[in-house]
């Protein structure tokens, strides 16, 4: 497995930030009780945006990358006012958010897992990094929100989504695969889990509370003991 040489293009990188924001944007644009303003709402959308690649470089100690070329931010902002003007138009079309935020979480697991990977981190921790970095901006968009987080809720399949994906791409370095092709096929399998998810309702078992514990029986004692 080696993506030792490998640099993730600028173009990838702001695919991703530009999809991120689009789907932030149009999924705070729906909250009208909320009575955000074209600011807030824009605020919201580039935070989705930049949340998985800045939770990315702050475990991997770098610089994050939004901050070192002036493209990551007006890609984010242009991004984030389309999604406003969209989402007017595809208000009643939310399967556009759930694609987007399918392929948001596809892209950043691939860039995440590939950067840590190329950096030397081993393949566990290089999973851990590429599905954090695939629901930052997610996480972000929610804390924003003031919304429970989607992540930790039935149904919404995440991380299993990051998990698959990112698990995929190492395996394939592992086996030869050029590194390109495995991050295509790590965006399409974490797409699919996560898209699939929505369409039959998958979950993972759901905590319950235990309503009433069962009685332990006491031990009587006999008379003189």
């Amino acid at each position: 497995m080696d993506a030792s040489r490998f640099v993730i293009p600028l173009w990838a990188d702001l695919l991703a930030i530009g999809i991120g924001a689009l789907q932030g944007a149009m999924f705070a644009a729906q909250f009208r009780d909320r009575r955000l303003d074209l600011l807030g709402i824009a605020i919201i959308g580039i935070a989705t945006g930049f949340g998985g690649g800045l939770f990315r470089d702050i475990l991997l100690s770098e610089v994050p990358a939004v901050l070192r070329a002036n493209w990551y931010l007006l890609v984010a902002t242009g991004a984030a006012l389309v999604g406003m003007l969209l989402e007017r138009i595809f208000s009643r079309l939310n399967r556009v958010i759930t694609v987007l935020d399918a392929l948001t979480i596809g892209l950043f697991c691939a860039i995440g897992t590939t950067k840590a990977l190329a950096l030397g981190l081993p393949a566990v921790p290089a999973v851990f990094v590429g599905t954090l970095a695939a629901v930052g901006g997610s996480i972000l968009r929610d804390m924003l929100l003031n919304l429970p987080i989607a992540l930790m809720h039935v149904g919404s399949l995440y991380a299993v989504a990051a998990v698959g994906g990112s698990t995929t791409l190492v395996v394939l370095l592992m086996a030869g695969v050029p590194v390109f092709l495995a991050a295509c096929l790590c965006v399409a399998v974490t797409f699919g889990i996560r898209v699939l998810a929505v369409l039959f309702r998958w979950s993972l078992p759901e905590q319950r509370r235990i309503e009433r514990l069962p009685r332990i029986p006491r031990l009587r004692r006999r008379p003189g003991r």
